[in-house]
């Protein structure tokens, strides 16, 4: 048995405990209430704002693959990006997207693959950062009732993160990526327009569910659940993504089984734009 069948494997059983965790914890008649009265109008709505943003990722990929003298059509990219994001939701045991797509490049454009590797990781980095920013932001104006938190300067520390995020991102990117500079300003403006719109696509997903309350701690508990999502511990983050806000509820407000409702919805949202990646059609040509 190789180590990629041995990770699936470990992977299939944290998705499982983690999906049997949630289900214990939340009232599932009261959850399948939630989902089937949802509003089809304000969920529409919502996957077309989670479309723009993976097209505003798509573009920042793209403005790297420039500062290392990759150039092709936006179009060519964003099918690529696709792609790769169908094989990070439904191939997560074989190539991961990333890997797919500095395999593809190097294969019809013949870029070397440490600058195709760097450009990909500095893109994962860019949406981590963007994430932080908008989390130190909401930290300051969402009521966190934490008691570990009481006598932690908590919304000190967030004004300082939320100063230093970016210069301190700069600083790491001219030390490990200093052919990516040029791009900084732009790419990083992609990822705090991708990542607001996704706040945009999850106010309209809670929009649909009758969530009127509470919007910007949904929201708070949606940014740091996309982060726990990101770590490669569960199938396309389900399950863990949910845990999040069944742990998260009873200090920041929210109803758990909305919440659950809300996170299960984004899912079955980005799995549906994901399938697009299987079907565009293949060939990258040099243009």
């Amino acid at each position: 048995m190789n180590k990629k069948t041995i990770k699936l494997i470990l992977k299939l059983i944290l998705t499982g405990l983690a999906i049997f965790l949630v289900f214990r914890k939340i009232d599932t008649d009261q959850l399948l209430s939630v989902i089937i009265t949802a509003k089809w109008t304000w969920l529409f709505i919502a996957m077309l704002l989670f479309i723009l943003s993976k097209f505003l990722t798509a573009l920042r990929l793209n403005a790297y693959f420039r500062n290392i003298g990759l150039y092709i059509s936006e179009i060519h990219n964003i099918k690529l990006y696709s792609i790769g994001m169908f094989y990070n939701l439904f191939l997560p045991g074989g190539m991961g997207g990333d890997g797919y797509k500095v395999y593809k490049l190097n294969k019809h454009h013949g870029t070397p693959l440490k600058p195709l590797l760097q450009s990909v990781l500095l893109d994962r980095l860019g949406g981590l950062v963007a994430i932080l920013f908008l989390l130190f932001g909401l930290v300051l104006v969402v009521k966190i009732d934490f008691p570990l938190l009481n006598d932690f300067p908590l919304k000190t520390l967030s004004s300082i993160g939320l100063l230093l995020v970016f210069p301190v991102f700069f600083l790491v990117q001219k030390l490990m990526f200093k052919k990516f500079l040029p791009s900084f300003l732009l790419a990083n403006l992609y990822s705090i327009m991708g990542q607001v719109i996704q706040l945009v696509c999850a106010y309209c997903i809670l929009i649909s569910l009758g969530i009127n309350e509470n919007i910007l701690e949904y929201q708070f508990v949606f940014l740091v659940s996309s982060i726990i999502a990101v770590l490669p511990l569960t199938i396309g983050g389900v399950g863990a993504r949910e845990l999040v806000f069944i742990f998260s509820h009873e200090y920041v407000g929210i109803d758990k089984n909305a919440a659950v409702a809300f996170s299960l919805i984004f899912f079955l949202i980005s799995a549906i734009v994901s399938l697009m990646g299987a079907f565009p059609k293949s060939g990258f040509h040099k243009n």
